[in-house]
């Protein structure tokens, strides 16, 4: 089946996550995505473990899991950027090349010729996004950004986490690097935007995508909530600061959440719990009123939720229309049968490894769906194959090109 992205080729000078999640979303969507390492040490993920990936010995092979997740359907190039051998060649990649991902410093490959000025004046229809913590202008753009940095510099920290006062309480960061995450998903919506744009205008163009600009961006309607009000928000830890009752309770046997998301839901779920003198009760008519009343209405709630176990509350809440679910790990999100159904676990052949276990691209598509054609490579293993394929050289030239670093 066609896909989307057929005949597009993007050189990824990037390396961690955010960078390499925007690759390997082009790449699912069919770009050839070269990726572009440091001989002998490749991307930092590629040593971020345990876990690794187990060869088929049951070995560690040199590959950590973190590696694995963001950098499929990608070739592997081994290319020292610091001789001038290894900058001629990503000058060649880059000339027949529709986009460049980097993420490095602010200036820094300029110095190796290999910024976006430097680079549209041999292929005026490039497409160049270079991702940074703090972005090419202001007075921090020169620090180095990390996404556990951004999440508390960007606001997010702050409303995440159990309040001061409640046990367990003070500022939390989320549980996986959302803030790489995001920048990785705006920077592909920007790389598409810029594609398209170049399609009717035969134009490229620079982008410019700071992780702090994405976290402050990310926060939607927290930051209406300060910028109407006034006042920032606090942390609410499994609640929500404007729906009352939506929160994480205890049921007798494990946790689940309740998210009732307007009057007539808490009615069916005060039906439910054979109390409807609560939806009467002028405290709780209203989702304003619950709001304003939540410290007299979720102590009430939680009692009730802890006198039965969740498989009651799911099956009850769900045939009354209230949305309910419960809080699983991982081993339970991979055995769950809608999960099973929606194909989200898939397995990569790779020579060293056998199969890779992957997660699938959440993107359905009818006509030019996502496609799984590479596990992640191994460093270094499609050099050859690059400067033979991409770059015309032969045996003689890939000799001393590799002699070069």
């Amino acid at each position: 089946m066609k896909t989307a992205l057929e005949g597009i080729r993007v050189l990824d000078l990037t390396r961690v996550l955010a960078g390499p999640w925007c690759a390997q979303n082009l790449a699912d969507l069919g770009a050839d995505v070269i990726k572009v390492e440091r001989p002998g040490a490749g991307d930092d993920t590629r040593g971020w473990g345990p876990p690794f990936l187990k060869d088929r010995a049951g070995r560690d092979t040199p590959d950590a899991a973190y590696y694995l997740a963001a950098n499929r359907n990608k070739r592997s190039v081994a290319i020292d950027l610091a001789t001038p051998a290894g900058q001629r060649a990503v000058r060649d990649l880059a000339a027949r090349s529709d986009v460049v991902l980097e993420n490095y410093k602010v200036g820094q490959l300029a110095k190796y010729g290999l910024d976006y000025e430097s680079l549209a004046r041999i292929n005026p229809r490039l497409v160049y996004c270079s991702v940074t913590g703090f972005g090419q202008t202001g007075p921090w753009a020169h620090r180095p950004g990390y996404d556990f940095i951004i999440q508390a510099l960007g606001g997010l920290m702050s409303i995440t986490g159990e309040a001061d006062d409640r046990p367990g309480g003070g500022p939390q960061k989320v549980g996986v690097a959302v803030s790489d995450l995001m920048t990785g998903m705006y920077a592909t919506q920007a790389v598409l935007a810029a594609l398209l744009h170049r399609e009717r205008s035969g134009e490229g163009q620079y982008i410019d995508v700071a992780l702090l600009d994405v976290q402050v961006a990310m926060l939607a309607n927290m930051n209406t909530n300060y910028l109407v009000s006034g006042q920032p928000p606090r942390r609410w830890g499994n609640a929500h600061p404007n729906i009352v009752p939506y929160q994480a309770f205890r049921a007798a046997d494990q946790w689940l959440v309740i998210a009732v998301g307007n009057d007539e839901q808490f009615r069916r779920f005060c039906e439910l719990c054979s109390r409807p003198d609560l939806h009467r009760d002028e405290r709780f008519a209203r989702n304003r009123d619950r709001v304003r009343n939540r410290d007299a209405l979720v102590p009430i709630v939680a009692e009730l939720v802890a006198a039965r176990p969740a498989a009651w509350w799911i099956d009850g809440l769900e045939r009354a229309g209230v949305p309910c679910g419960p809080i699983n790990d991982l081993s339970q999100v991979f055995a769950n049968e809608q999960v099973r159904a929606r194909g989200l676990r898939i397995e990569l052949e790779r020579d060293d490894a056998g199969t890779v276990p992957l997660v699938a691209s959440p993107l359905k598509m009818s006509a030019t769906p996502p496609s799984y054609r590479r596990a992640p490579p191994r460093l270094g293993e499609h050099t050859r194959e690059v400067l033979r394929e991409v770059l015309g050289y032969d045996d003689a030239a890939i000799a001393a090109v590799t002699g070069a670093g």
